[in-house]
């Protein structure tokens, strides 16, 4: 195999295969947060529970990280390009099926499919580029670019679903995939290299089953608890997934060639920056799980108008992404991470200020701040962790962070969301006006939704009562999830300005010049 230059400028091929890499990263990102804004139709279509509700929109994000890993481990294996283009076939397959789903189950378990599929689209995309960009500064900008499109995927994901929601079903969100999978699906074999590790050893298939044993149980326990359900089934949960992450480590620390190489946490920056970006992913979906809901039914916007209120946050997160990566020739990568995760902390400070009336320059400021410190944050971590791996073991730590930025977004959903429903429920529980029924004051305790639902049958006054008092509620709730999203980010904002201030993004390839990839076929 041929060895190319460190310095080697990419062509014209090389940038537009950046192009090509970036529709599935920009889908996957879309999928976590466009199905905000369709919970309302979905709610009154298919009347999921609460529960149900939860898991319509977590569930694609939990086996989606949990298979991260493995398949990051599979591309370097069989080709990444391979797995890629396996990949877009299943995604488009699994979207279709979500998109005409006739009840709340059959949804979930097409999230769940759809979530597996999109775990072979991640790994090889970010792996892809390091193959493909062997001149460092080309290298961190090309990454900056795919950490953007990632932050800003999550961003515009409400903006298209509002605008599709505008002239569609809430299907259309999910069938919206199709055809873009299909233009990778004619690119991708004439712009995309191929790359494999030339020694790629054995895929362990009991590693990738008991680390998707250990993701699933853990996430469960998350949620549960994060819902103060402190109850048999959480416990038990939280010890098998634990109990099966520990022998998923132990048998990495025995394996010639492991699933997960455990040395790369011996490197501060790589686990730091790993730490952060998931914290920031987590306070960006928990923030967007509020903002969408709280414009369409606490201010009543069309859907649409409520997506296009979002776009400061992508247009300042690619800003962070692109500023953030030049800025490393003149500052650590850490002072940036820190001050990102500040930035993005005074962001959530200034939302935990809006009410049930609109006040649309508070909303501005406080997303344009969160979302230049959370592209800042991405894109400079993405690259610490990727630098850190050896070549062909791209795949493996392109899967690994992608992991852990995927389990900060459902988590984040889960967390900041289930807090925020919980003082809803608090709060709506002791100001319910008089003359409601048992079954409608449970029904209106459920989701905001479930209350403006009831609040539309009752007569005027009390109606109108419960409208107020569920918009009130719900809005206690952001703000109190807004507060505990910015003392997160401030904790993690001091850590990173200590622990990353020796790393520096390096001017070579550490590991020294890639091998080729193998030539377009």
């Amino acid at each position: 195999m041929t060895v190319a230059p460190s310095d080697a400028k990419a062509g014209w091929k090389e940038w537009v295969g950046l192009a090509v890499l970036m529709l599935p990263v920009l889908l996957i990102s879309i999928t976590v947060t466009v199905l905000f804004f369709a919970l309302p139709s979905l709610t009154a279509e298919l009347e999921p529970t609460a529960a149900e509700q939860l898991w319509i929109v977590d569930i694609y994000a939990f086996l989606l990280a949990g298979l991260l890993i493995p398949m990051g481990n599979l591309g370097d294996r069989i080709g990444r390009r391979k797995l890629l283009l396996m990949g877009a076939v299943a995604f488009a397959i699994t979207s279709a099926v979500a998109a005409y789903a006739p009840n709340a189950e059959l949804l979930i378990a097409a999230r769940g499919l759809q979530g597996a599929a999109a775990a072979t689209l991640m790994p090889p995309t970010l792996a892809l580029i390091r193959a493909m960009f062997t001149n460092a500064r080309q290298l961190q900008m090309a990454i900056a670019l795919w950490a953007a499109v990632f932050t800003v995927g999550s961003v515009i994901g409400p903006i298209i679903g509002g605008w599709m929601l505008e002239y569609f079903w809430w299907g259309s969100v999910f069938l919206i995939n199709v055809p873009i999978m299909v233009l990778l699906l004619a690119l991708g074999p004439f712009l995309l290299p191929e790359y494999r590790d030339p020694e790629p050893g054995n895929f362990d298939i009991l590693s990738a089953a008991l680390i998707l044993l250990a993701a699933l149980p853990l996430v469960f326990a998350v949620k549960q608890g994060a819902a103060q359900d402190f109850s048999a089934p959480m416990w038990i949960a939280a010890v098998l997934g634990a109990a099966f992450l520990v022998m998923f480590l132990r048998r990495q620390k025995r394996l010639a060639d492991p699933m997960l190489d455990l040395a790369l946490f011996r490197d501060r920056a790589f686990s730091v920056a790993l730490i952060t970006a998931t914290l920031a992913v987590f306070a960006l979906v928990g923030t967007f799980y509020f903002i969408t809901q709280y414009l369409m039914s606490v201010l009543d916007m069309r859907p649409l108008l409520a997506g296009l209120m979002t776009l400061p946050t992508a247009v300042s997160s690619v800003a962070g992404s692109l500023l953030g990566a030049a800025l490393t020739r003149w500052f650590r990568p850490g002072n940036i991470m820190g001050f990102g995760m500040i930035s993005g902390a005074v962001g959530f400070g200034v939302i935990s200020l809006l009410g049930t009336t609109a006040n649309l320059p508070l909303l501005f400021l406080g997303l344009f701040l969160l979302g230049w410190g959370i592209g800042s944050v991405n894109a400079l971590a993405s690259n610490l962790v990727v630098a850190a791996a050896p070549p062909e073991k791209a795949g493996s730590a392109s899967g690994l962070f992608e992991s852990s930025t995927e389990f900060g977004q459902a988590l984040g959903a889960a967390i900041l969301g289930s807090i925020g429903v919980a003082v809803f429920r608090l709060t709506l529980a002791e100001d319910l006006p008089s003359g409601l029924t048992g079954e409608q004051a449970a029904a209106a305790n459920e989701t905001l939704g479930g209350a403006l639902a009831i609040a539309g049958e009752l007569p005027g006054p009390v109606g109108g009562a419960l409208a107020t008092a569920a918009r009130e509620a719900y809005v206690g709730g952001m703000q109190t999830a807004a507060i505990a999203g910015a003392a997160v980010m401030v904790v993690m904002g001091i850590l990173a300005f200590i622990n990353l201030r020796n790393a520096k993004v390096e001017e070579e390839p550490a590991d020294g010049p890639e091998p080729a990839p193998e030539p377009v076929k």
